[in-house]
């Protein structure tokens, strides 16, 4: 294990410190991180997303630059190499980036040269946030719960004629389940690629999201189909160790 330092870390409007390497024993999904804004400081765990976007810049500089996460790249690359096999080039791809958060994916997406992307998430603070850091990156972004009852949302999406899909650390831990991941692929066009990551843990025999379910029951009726798996360190830990995850390009196939 690599130790990492708890100094304080001073950015433009804020002050963010890890806690002390002995209180660096919680899951993945417990971790948490003192900010110091305006003389306040706040405790928040790394799911807190909404109080974090509200910061700018600190998800980046928590996340990315001492935490060295490189999903977003990994599963750009993904969706890079599902092009060149359908012979796709960017201006065709008209893609909804699910749990969008404050559009570092859709910087990805703009380099693969994709020519109509849409955002969504279920926290209003994201599409704020992504507005703020990254005006007019995204041809629309809807903050919604897809398996809210009165449609529109769905709608809306069904608006952009969508024909590719990326999910990016946002599957396993609650934040977005299986049911939503379906209902955002029944929102794209079949067949459609599809690019995403989860951690390991989460694509194995003794999963408890049901997300490993899902992806086996799909593959195996044809609807998604894994098309390449790639084991790879998502970032670091709290405490300097690697979080593993495996990015997936996927096609969807067949309506279900």
């Amino acid at each position: 294990m690599a130790s990492r330092s708890a100094d304080p870390i001073e950015a433009e409007g804020f002050v963010l410190r890890l806690p002390e390497e002995a209180s660096r024993s919680a899951d993945q999904d417990e971790e948490w991180f003192e900010v110091e804004v305006d003389g306040e400081t706040r405790r928040l765990r790394f799911h807190d997303y909404a109080d974090i976007y509200s910061i700018p810049g600190l998800y980046e500089r928590l996340i990315y630059d001492e935490l060295r996460c490189e999903s977003p790249r990994v599963v750009a690359g993904l969706l890079a190499r599902g092009m060149e096999r359908r012979r796709l080039d960017g201006g065709s791809l008209r893609v909804l980036d699910l749990g969008a958060g404050n559009g570092i994916v859709g910087e990805e997406l703009a380099r693969l040269g994709a020519d109509h992307s849409v955002g969504v998430d279920i926290i209003p603070e994201a599409a704020q946030a992504a507005e703020r850091d990254r005006p007019g990156l995204y041809d629309d972004y809807v903050v919604c719960d897809l398996l809210d009852g009165d449609g529109a949302a769905r709608e809306r999406l069904d608006s952009h004629r969508l024909n590719a899909l990326t999910c990016v650390a946002a599957l396993g831990f609650g934040d977005i389940p299986p049911e939503v991941f379906c209902e955002a692929l029944r929102r794209i066009a079949t067949p459609s690629l599809v690019a995403y990551n989860i951690k390991e843990k989460f694509l194995g025999e003794e999963d408890p999201s049901g997300f490993s379910d899902l992806v086996e029951r799909l593959h195996a009726e044809g609807s998604l189909v894994t098309l390449e798996r790639e084991r790879y360190q998502h970032r670091l830990s709290w405490a300097g160790e690697p979080l593993h995850y495996y990015g997936v390009l996927a096609e969807k196939r067949a309506d279900f």
